[in-house]
């Protein structure tokens, strides 16, 4: 099997890597990104890379010949900052996905498989667990659910225009050690000290304020990695919801970090960020708050059914090695991967009232 991976040096295309360099079936794996990494490391060193960026208009061409001969294409690529350029995020993240469904279709690829998310189903207030079936329309105070849901109408139009197999994994948040700093740059910003969390298994703190009546659902980047490769090897078409057990509540968050939850009314929290991200003070806009509490509860049953798929890493201790990976600013030889960036780079991108430094698209 070929396969080629669109945004394949971000925190799942890279645990993807490595999940097909293991796998015999998988013969040759094209990846592209905007800003290819370093060809000498693990695990990009067995990978043909292409650069190429999907919001630019003039990429299809480039697209279509990437994917000319391969068997799979497995979408990834999403911008989440610069959050202050949401006509640059769209441009990327809805007509450069549209751009890689139509290009993949006029290339003859028999199987597409997109990176949706839990972001892109409708708000629900129930704590049941929702199969795929729940309504996709997303939430419309958050920019990244909107955008997601609007991108999986793109792709239910190419889809019925086609015969090739359609995919689309619906994961919770997805956590790895590996990507602590990317993780920081993208929602923590320059002014936390996020050094200080490498000290949480020595000095906890007392309490953890947290919005009262949050329920995360997560997974560890591996366990998702295997279920896209499940995906592709089974030739799964439809839409699977994958996250692991248990949920992360207030309680299990406040635990990871060694405290006491401490709820706190959401609309406080909202407020906060509010204003900070119009301050540009950190780069995580309102809307994520309003994700966090409105999004479903996901039911994987699919996942288990169709692709034999079960985590093998606790959603507690995939936050748990997030955390210490935040803490020690770890990361991988990629652009979009890369590990801490000195205090004077973020600084300087503070300044410029840029808190993610460059726009990444990876």
């Amino acid at each position: 099997m070929r396969v080629a991976i669109v945004g394949a040096t971000g925190n799942v295309g890279t645990a993807l890597l490595r999940r097909l360099a293991v796998e015999p079936s998988v013969t040759s794996v094209t990846g592209l990104a905007r800003r290819p990494p370093p060809r000498s490391r693990e695990p990009y060193d067995d990978v043909d890379w292409v650069a190429c960026d999907i919001g630019d208009p003039a990429s299809s061409d480039g697209l279509r010949t990437a994917f000319a001969g391969v068997d799979a294409v497995v979408h990834l690529a999403w911008l989440i900052q610069p959050s202050h350029r949401p006509r640059l995020q769209q441009a990327v993240n809805v007509d450069g996905s549209g751009r890689v469904f139509r290009a993949a279709r006029n290339a003859g690829v028999d199987h597409l498989v997109y990176a949706s998310s839990v972001g892109a189903y409708a708000p629900d207030a129930a704590t049941l667990r929702r199969p795929e079936t729940w309504p996709v329309t997303g939430i419309p105070t958050s920019s990244y659910s909107r955008q997601k849901a609007e991108v999986e109408a793109v792709l239910d139009h190419v889809e019925a225009g086609t015969d090739m197999v359609v995919s689309r994994l619906r994961p919770g948040l997805i956590f790895q050690g590996d990507a602590g700093a990317q993780i920081a740059r993208y929602f923590l910003g320059p002014l936390v000290p996020t050094r200080a969390l490498a000290l949480l298994g020595r000095v906890r703190p007392p309490v953890v304020p947290l919005p009262r009546g949050l329920q995360l659902q997560a997974l560890h980047a591996r366990d998702v990695a295997d279920a896209y490769a499940r995906v592709l090897l089974r030739r799964a078409g439809g839409a699977f919801n994958v996250a692991a057990e248990p949920l992360l509540d207030t309680a299990a968050l406040a635990g990871v970090l060694g405290g006491r939850p401490a709820e706190v009314s959401p609309r406080v929290f909202r407020a906060l960020a509010a204003a900070t991200w119009q301050a540009r003070l950190q780069p995580t806009g309102p809307g994520w708050l309003d994700l966090a509490m409105s999004a479903p509860l996901l039911d994987s049953t699919r996942a288990a059914r169709v692709l034999d798929w079960r985590p093998t890493v606790s959603a507690t201790d995939a936050l748990r090695e997030l955390v210490e990976g935040i803490g020690d600013g770890a990361g991988l030889p990629s652009p979009a991967m890369r590990p801490r960036d000195p205090a004077a780079a973020r600084l300087a991108g503070l300044l410029r009232g840029r808190i993610t430094g460059s726009a990444t698209r990876t």
